[in-house]
């Protein structure tokens, strides 16, 4: 019979402590590296930053799958080390995690969404989006065929509207100025009609509201195929730079989210979402948020998905305080 190992063999034989989780740890580190610095990382070649950007919140799920395995391996070095990723993500995302406050006398509701061409139920989706009481809705993708519908089933509670190529705003009150707003890259045919500028006269003075619907973006082999985006919004933040309204709303399918530096020609010049993650794409799985309501001189308190329509994006509602 062999021998028993006795407590001082058996104890040789595991790692020593310090080194016990060190992959973990510098896995750890290497996570909270790319949360604290992800304007770092190269755009060249691939979008590569912005690729990262798209999906950043989802580095808290590596967080946790970290802190599971330190757990299991019982190292107190894994651990400690993991409190950098914590602090950065909590420092990013986690304010978003809270309720927020009211809109309260001098505030908006706002609904953007995608209804998207394909859009088999028009009155259905007007119906949803009307049913979260909302002053300002902002649509894309609006098709010749399916307007007449929006109009019909929003005009009882939104007598007001604007349609300039396929994006249109409804509103509650009186709209005034409505304008085309080109921000077609170069290389895109005529015709192509994705910007709209108007003015809402509320009852808290008036707010110039904008509606876009920038390029798509392709995940590809070679990364994120952004660039036509990027030339959107730039030409985008050049129109609410040059805007004399002094609040500005902007809603709109912006094909990127908050985090990404492709759309910092916007986040450069407006406040984003303070609570909320309200992730809207795709509908079926929703992975991220590229539905998005910004403004100036006014604060995005809180936004949030509403129910599932007939598009492949979520719609998302806002509070807005316009302070």
């Amino acid at each position: 019979m062999a021998p028993t190992a006795t407590g001082e063999e058996t104890a040789s034989r595991l790692p020593p402590l310090p080194a016990r989780g060190r992959v973990l740890a510098v896995l750890a580190v290497l996570t909270g590296g790319l949360l604290a610095f992800h304007g770092a990382v190269p755009n060249s070649p691939g979008h590569l930053g912005s690729l990262l950007e798209a999906f950043l919140p989802w580095l808290g799920v590596v967080v946790v799958l970290l802190l599971v395995l330190a757990l299991l391996r019982r190292s107190a070095t894994a651990l400690l080390a993991l409190l950098l990723p914590v602090a950065v993500w909590t420092y990013l995302f986690g304010g978003l995690l809270g309720p927020g406050a009211q809109a309260g006398a001098r505030g908006l509701v706002v609904v953007q969404h995608n209804v998207s061409d394909e859009n088999a139920d028009p009155a259905g989706t007007a119906r949803t989006l009307a049913g979260a009481g909302p002053d300002l809705i902002a649509l894309e993708e609006l098709v010749p065929a399916a307007l007449p519908e929006y109009e019909k089933a929003l005009a009882p509670d939104y007598p007001f509207h604007a349609v300039r190529g396929t994006v249109g705003l409804w509103s509650k009150y009186p709209l005034s100025g409505t304008r085309l707003v080109d921000i077609r890259p170069d290389g895109i045919e005529a015709g192509w009609n994705r910007g709209l500028r108007t003015v809402a006269r509320t009852p808290h003075g008036d707010v110039a509201a904008y509606v876009a619907h920038l390029p798509s973006v392709r995940i590809r082999t070679s990364g994120l195929a952004s660039s036509l985006r990027d030339e959107s919004a730039a030409l985008l933040g050049r129109a609410l730079a040059a805007e004399k309204t002094e609040k500005v709303v902007l809603m709109g399918d912006l094909n990127g989210t908050v985090e990404d530096r492709g759309l910092s020609p916007l986040t450069s010049r407006l406040n984003v979402a303070e609570r909320g993650f309200a992730f809207s794409f795709p509908a079926s799985l929703p992975m991220a948020r590229i539905d998005q309501v910004m403004a100036r001189s006014a604060t995005v308190d809180a936004i949030r998905t509403l129910p599932s329509t007939g598009s492949d994006h979520l719609p998302v509602a806002a509070r807005i305080r316009l302070d």
